[in-house]
């Protein structure tokens, strides 16, 4: 249940819409690096994340990296990773269909052990 201090008012129209999402893992493999004849580059990443609470599961979330740094081309299966940025759901259609993925394309990453603050 989610529960609000301020619930919205029927007079109240206007919307606070967000898509924001920071992960915190690591490598499941190593990055997937393309480049396009347009000069465009990406990085596909893999981060998978462990949670112990409220119950134990595993989940392997894919990231797209617009023109990567090359830390984050040469990183290797196993690095921590802290991303920051946005679900976007893709679509597409091939001889086999139409497909999506939904996916997180990064505004932000840091590779390597982040240290805790108080």
């Amino acid at each position: 249940m989610v529960k609000s201090n301020n619930p919205a008012k029927p007079e109240d129209t206007k919307r606070h819409d967000r898509n924001e999402v920071v992960l915190r893992g690591v490598l499941t493999t190593a990055p997937e690096h393309r480049v396009f004849g347009s000069g465009a580059s990406l990085a596909r990443l893999l981060v998978t994340i462990r949670l112990s609470a409220p119950r134990t599961r595993t989940d392997v979330i894919p990231v797209t990296v617009w023109e990567p740094e090359a830390a984050v081309i040469e990183a290797e299966r196993g690095t921590p990773i802290d991303v920051v940025g946005q679900v976007h759901r893709r679509f597409w259609t091939d001889a086999e269909g139409r497909h999506s993925r939904v996916e997180v394309v990064a505004t932000e990453v840091v590779l390597g052990e982040i240290e805790a603050t108080a």
